[in-house]
């Protein structure tokens, strides 16, 4: 039952963390067609809060493994 809970507790930190970074990638691209000039701080803010939220997905991965 255990094994169960941690598949989806697991399951659900990546859809979040899909779903999380999908949606700055697409946010990211409408901010970089209305200014293009600001193409590095857009992607440097990009990669910044993709690595940040892969962060929180991964710590959420293995607390549930560890229940």
């Amino acid at each position: 039952m255990t094994g169960t809970l941690a598949a989806v507790g697991a399951g659900l930190a990546v859809i979040g963390a899909g779903l999380g970074i999908g949606r700055i990638g697409g946010s990211a691209m409408d901010a970089i067609a209305r200014q293009p000039e600001a193409y590095s701080k857009i992607q440097l803010a990009m990669i910044i809060s993709a690595a940040l939220i892969e962060g929180v997905a991964f710590f959420a991965i293995v607390v549930s493994l560890l229940k």
